[in-house]
């Protein structure tokens, strides 16, 4: 049996974007992640992996832990930690967040 943290280790290496959200990028549950989605989508970015985390308890607290940071949404860029959606629009704004997220 893999540990929670592995599992997600699997997910955001194994896919170039991930957001680790509350709901789906469909039908986002919260305005923070729903304001996440809307970022990548203005930022260019359509081809990502969500991560609904009121699906599993294990993973809603994993994630946190496996970043370090007490809140969701996280994005995750090449297995790397990016920001939640505060971070996402400052670096949207500066125009990061277009750079990293191109192919």
């Amino acid at each position: 049996m893999t540990s929670i943290h592995d599992q997600i280790k699997e997910v955001v290496t194994t896919h170039r974007v991930v957001l680790f959200m509350k709901g789906t990028k469909q039908f986002p549950q919260c305005g923070f992640s729903s304001r996440a989605v809307q970022i990548l989508s203005a930022a260019g970015c359509t081809d990502y992996v969500t991560v609904n985390v009121l699906e599993n308890d294990a993973v809603r607290q994993g994630i946190k832990e496996y970043s370090d940071w007490p809140t969701i949404p996280q994005l995750y860029v090449n297995g790397e930690f990016v920001g939640g959606s505060d971070i996402l629009m400052e670096m949207y704004e500066a125009g990061e967040l277009q750079e990293l997220l191109k192919v």
